[in-house]
């Protein structure tokens, strides 16, 4: 959480008083890339203190906003540094930046650049004009599979938690706590757990468009009950298991892979911030409530027991 350089202004190659002056976030990665994609031009860079957080997601955050930018162009002294009052700020960046009050505020024109860092030295050669590709985003099966990782690895951890209090709840008796009771009872629960996983943070990103529904917790809903279907009728995994389990595995993996895919919002090109908290408002509820009602049928499934 701290993958950040600091905020200023920096000279990529050997920038004079009528070279360019582009803009992008303080994410140490986003900056990276950006000079990296530079090579060869002689350009003023200016990093916005975003908090560490890319372009894309500071600007719905603000962080990468009307504000900072103001802030940072007049700590920066860019004004006397270049003759020319024009800034190029990603097109991604355009959600958190008011190009009427920049101008207003600092003298400084804002241009909104390519999506891709890749196209910024086209879109200098061509003029400042950008071409139908450079300001499409694209998401497509690749680019969802390459994020998973950063959805699976706190999926895991959640499952891991959850793991933890299913075998001592299982496993505690009079005698102390019994390991084979233990894994017995919380068996399903283990199972359904990492179903939930794969199914949230690895099915719902790769299957992203085809899956039905617009809403990501819905998206990952299906995909839970698809997985579990899978798991219940398609594997011995969870043969023999009924009653009061059954109830709790089918109401827990949707649920949770719901939650896991929901996550998944924030890495796509699907959403907006406001339709994520109307997602959020009411996917709470229904959480809340299938958690609750599960652990009433664990409870009474220890007492089967």
């Amino acid at each position: 959480m701290r993958y950040t350089v600091r905020p200023g202004l920096y000279a990529v190659g050997l920038p004079t008083e009528r070279s360019d002056v582009l803009v992008t976030a303080n994410y140490k990665l986003s900056f990276d890339m950006v000079r990296r994609e530079l090579k060869g031009l002689n350009v003023w860079l200016l990093v916005l203190d975003t908090k560490g957080i890319n372009v894309w997601c500071a600007a719905g955050k603000k962080t990468f906003g009307t504000a900072e930018l103001v802030c940072r162009i007049g700590s920066s002294g860019l004004a006397g540094r270049v003759t020319h009052r024009c800034i190029i700020v990603p097109q991604l960046g355009a959600p958190g930046i008011d190009a009427a009050a920049v101008q207003r505020e600092t003298g400084f024109r804002v241009l909104y650049g390519p999506v891709e860092a890749k196209d910024i030295a086209a879109y200098i050669r061509m003029g400042y004009r950008k071409t139908d590709a450079m300001r499409t985003v694209h998401f497509r099966f690749r680019d969802r599979l390459v994020l998973t990782p950063m959805e699976v690895r706190p999926a895991l951890r959640y499952y891991g938690y959850f793991a933890l209090v299913v075998l001592v709840f299982f496993g505690v008796a009079p005698e102390g706590i019994l390991f084979k009771q233990a894994l017995q009872g919380a068996g399903p629960l283990l199972i359904c757990g990492l179903a939930a996983v794969f199914a949230g943070a690895v099915l719902t990103p790769a299957a992203l468009p085809v899956l039905p529904f617009r809403a990501f917790s819905l998206k990952g809903m299906v995909a839970g009950l698809l997985t579990m279907a899978l798991v219940q009728w398609g594997t011995p995994l969870l043969h023999g298991v009924q009653g009061a389990m059954t109830g709790a595995v089918w109401l827990l993996c949707p649920a949770a892979s719901s939650w896991f895919g929901l996550q998944f919002t924030g890495s796509t090109t699907y959403t907006n911030m406001s339709g994520v908290q109307r997602e959020l408002q009411i996917g709470i509820r229904l959480y809340i409530g299938a958690v609750v009602v599960a652990a009433l049928l664990i409870g009474i499934a220890k007492a089967q027991l």
